[in-house]
């Protein structure tokens, strides 16, 4: 038995008498707790393939987005190092190591003073296909640590913990070091 409102619908014509015979069919199915068929074996497969590769592409997105971030941190870096660097004019080789190898700046006595206090810092600059470096402030490389630390090559406002330690200097005070050494 049909009710009043698919009766009108047919007679107008908006909907065929199949599709009212589906609709009762699935309501009466509803009403009789019949639940739909369960997946097949090819279905559930397919379902598990479709989650895997939707998987797969987060985790892809998620390297990209990383990498992105890593090269726009660095660009920042290099930014940072362009606007603050000093202009350098000095006879003086202010010499440090950068991955084994000894490089020289050349500064000026007050340059030297601020480098070895740890007021001025030398960091790697690229310069198009050269590497140089550049010698900057400290507030400078604060903001280049916090983007790219691998940059700063000499900074002796940064203690090693390393090299602070206390055990080596209570055995070393054991030894008496004559007043009249001259290094």
């Amino acid at each position: 038995m049909r009710n009043p409102l698919q009766e009108q619908l047919l007679k107008a014509g908006l909907v065929k008498k199949s599709k009212v015979a589906e609709v009762a069919r699935e309501h009466a199915r509803q009403r009789h707790g019949k639940a739909p068929p369960a997946p097949s074996a090819e279905q559930t497969e397919a379902e598990r393939v479709r989650l895997e590769k939707a998987e797969r592409d987060r985790a892809l997105a998620a390297e990209r987005n990383a990498q992105a971030r890593l090269h726009e941190q660095r660009a920042q870096a290099r930014q940072i190092v362009e606007q603050n660097k000093l202009k350098l004019a000095g006879e003086i080789a202010y010499a440090f190591t950068d991955e084994g190898v000894i490089r020289n700046v050349l500064v000026d006595e007050t340059v030297r003073k601020q480098l070895a206090s740890g007021a001025l810092v030398i960091v790697r600059h690229d310069q198009g296909y050269a590497v140089g470096y550049a010698v900057i402030s400290r507030a400078a490389a604060d903001k280049v640590y916090a983007r790219d630390a691998a940059m700063v090559v000499l900074d002796h406002g940064k203690a090693d913990e390393s090299s602070t330690d206390g055990a080596d200097d209570d055995y070393y005070s054991q030894f008496k070091v004559p007043d009249d050494l001259i290094w």
